[in-house]
């Protein structure tokens, strides 16, 4: 899940993950740029059809959609790593915009189970969106025996 996204060409990517993995791809608005972008269809290549993508106007739309169990909300403040995580099916990974990250009122919504973070070096602020959403993913994939994966 993408909270707010704001660069086309990484949401692009995130469609090509969630089409080679068979994860869904939930997006809340606002987004920085239309689903017509062309950075968007570029960086997707042909896999718009394969993914499953959804827009929520916001997050609470998300939540009673998706009615999720656990939570994970990245942020380079948190202390726990993604890989300390037994992942589970139905699990959210949740990821702040580019600029900024989550915002302090998403952090602390109560649907948030922790906040993890992926290793970097000190004095690193974060990753690209698209590579940490593929850091992550794939450790709860691999965790699963990349359950459905050729």
């Amino acid at each position: 899940m993408y909270y707010q996204p704001c660069i086309p060409p990484n949401t692009g990517n995130a469609i090509r993950i969630a089409a080679n993995t068979g994860c869904e791809l939930h997006l809340i608005e606002p987004l920085g740029f239309t689903m017509t972008d062309t950075q968007v269809k570029r960086a997707g290549l042909d896999y718009h059809e394969m993914a499953n993508v959804t827009v929520h106007p916001d997050l609470s739309t998300a939540w009673e959609r998706l009615q999720p169990e656990r939570v994970f909300a990245f942020s380079s403040h948190a202390t726990r790593f993604h890989t300390d995580v037994e992942y589970r099916a139905g699990d959210v990974l949740l990821f702040g915009p580019e600029p900024t990250g989550l915002p302090d009122e998403v952090l602390s919504d109560p649907l948030i189970t922790d906040q993890i973070r992926i290793p970097m070096l000190p004095d690193r602020r974060s990753m690209n969106l698209a590579n940490a959403t593929s850091v992550a993913l794939y450790e709860a994939w691999r965790q699963h025996g990349f359950n459905g994966a050729v």
